[in-house]
């Protein structure tokens, strides 16, 4: 069964990923972490720099732009509810990077939606073994769907 995804396109780009594509690295993303457990629900929102730069000000205190932003839904106890929260990705940020790390922007796309999805369920990168955890976890995810380590200079 698939994930549920509330896809929102808040921004006029051209060049953004499908419903599909979306969908795929989400049940990927989130078959490695859950394995086989009920669907979840999520939002993804595809925003422009104005808007990711307010939302990284107001929430995380740093005023500039950046690829994605993952806000986990705090399920309060006795509900039972598979909603995992909301991921705002900026598509030109997303874009630029591709452009400037030398990768693909499709499989940059892919890496930055999984990236996000490993927030809302939990891990981080704050510690280097945090990191290397879910750095590891992210190749993983990627290699399954023939996707490079994101990890590796391309410069």
């Amino acid at each position: 069964m698939s994930n549920i995804i509330d896809l929102q396109l808040a921004c006029t780009d051209e060049n953004l990923p499908t419903t599909d594509d979306f969908q795929r690295w989400v049940d990927a993303a989130l078959l490695a972490v859950f394995n086989n457990e009920p669907c979840h629900e999520l939002t993804i929102r595809l925003v422009d720099e104005a808007e990711i730069q307010q939302l990284n000000s107001q929430y995380r205190h740093k005023d500039k732009t950046t690829n994605v932003l993952s806000f986990p839904f705090e399920v309060p106890d006795g509900v039972e509810l598979n909603l995992l929260g909301d991921l705002i990705i900026c598509s030109q940020v997303v874009a630029d990077e591709a452009k400037s790390q030398n990768k693909a922007l499709f499989e940059h796309w892919a890496h930055m939606v999984i990236h996000g999805c490993l927030h809302l369920v939990g891990f981080d990168h704050i510690s280097d073994t945090d990191a290397q955890e879910m750095e590891s976890l992210e190749i993983a995810i990627l290699a399954k769907l023939g996707i490079n380590n994101p990890y590796l200079t391309n410069n």
